[in-house]
């Protein structure tokens, strides 16, 4: 077995935010990745994946995100720059080795990896994000559904739904650019338990990102109380409501029962439906923790602000409202990376 400063696990945003942290704060950090390559989930994203904050706000501490800075980036611009961003980070990353396991030795952790090689830390910082654990509701009959269901994480591009009558499911950011890129090869429906909002891209010639940061709210640490955070409005430069209010995707609410491939609408109607998809979020991926006591029965961490209230050492980089809104996003993560890093290390952030 070896040992290292310190352990981060994921070599995404938030591991990559992570260990760009524990150097500022003078540790030497191995970072390991399950994938091929140190950019977490954005290869398996949908193709026309496009950011919803400008690239002036869509940067990991050190390094801007390159061109017009109020440009919206697309997904392979972020894989790109994650690549970058790695390359020039002073840490070592090991790609293709995934942690199968995290157990106490005395004082320090043990992670277990899939390869039979031992690596022991005093901290770990567990930044592996949300995009393995896919969220799937339980809703009435979908289990025997005899159309295809697939989840957002599955959905790549709409050219093989051509003609298709589709359902997706959910009303954020990711179900209507889908929905609305599906109703130009298909018939599309949005179905969720609450109408949509929708936030305006542009307040006062600025984008809500501006105002977000300027104002203060960006930065607010209030994800602690966030503990059934809000519908959240999708951010429109006024195209999705245009297509909404087009009937192209329709919005309805939820389907009421599924039988075979017929759907039930909530004013009784039926109709055959070819396709669910799933944009119904994610949940943290944390099994290599499960032996450690930082869980729920859930899967979920028992943390505050990213820091685990059950087991000293570790903590937490990418979790949604971790500690403020922005805090599973490209310019959140930096900031909770510092305020965990120098908490767990005892040092000044």
């Amino acid at each position: 077995m070896t040992d290292v400063d310190a352990l981060v696990i994921g070599g995404g945003q938030s591991g990559l935010a992570a260990a760009h942290a524990l150097r500022r704060a003078g540790r030497v950090p191995v970072v390991f990745e399950t994938g091929p390559e140190p950019v977490g989930s954005w290869s398996s994203y949908y193709d026309s994946l496009t950011l919803f904050s400008p690239a002036r706000y869509s940067a990991l501490p050190g390094m801007a995100f390159p061109g017009d800075p109020w440009h919206y980036p697309h997904r392979d611009e972020v894989i790109d720059y994650l690549r970058r961003y790695a390359k020039n980070l002073d840490a070592e990353i090991r790609t293709g080795h995934r942690v199968e396991r995290i157990r106490r030795d005395g004082k320090r952790f043990v992670a277990d990896v899939h390869n039979g090689e031992t690596v022991g830390a005093p901290v770990v910082i567990a930044a592996t994000g949300a995009f393995g654990r896919p969220y799937r509701p339980n809703l009435p009959g979908l289990d025997s559904f005899t159309g295809t269901v697939l989840h957002a994480a599955d959905y790549r591009e709409p050219t093989g739904f051509a003609g298709q009558r589709i359902v997706v499911v959910g009303a954020a950011n990711s179900a209507v650019q889908i929905g609305a890129e599906l109703a130009g090869h298909a018939r599309v429906t949005l179905a969720a338990r609450h109408p949509i909002k929708f936030a305006p891209q542009l307040i006062l010639g600025r984008d809500v990102h501006f105002w977000s940061v300027a104002s203060g709210f960006d930065h607010l640490p209030i994800g602690h109380l966030m503990r059934n955070p809000p519908h959240m409005p999708v951010n429109d430069d006024g195209r999705y409501r245009r297509a909404i209010n087009a009937g192209n995707p329709d919005q309805r609410r939820m389907f009421t029962a599924i039988e075979g491939s017929r759907l039930t609408w909530p004013d009784g109607t039926r109709e055959h439906v070819d396709t669910i998809v799933l944009a119904t979020g994610y949940r943290p991926e944390l099994s290599y923790l499960d032996s450690t006591g930082a869980l729920d029965g859930n899967g979920l961490p028992y943390q505050k602000r990213g820091l685990s209230t059950t087991v000293p050492g570790l903590g937490y980089v990418g979790l949604e409202w971790q500690r403020s809104f922005a805090s599973a996003t490209l310019r959140g993560v930096g900031r909770d990376a510092r305020y965990v890093a120098a908490r767990l290390l005892r040092v000044r952030p």
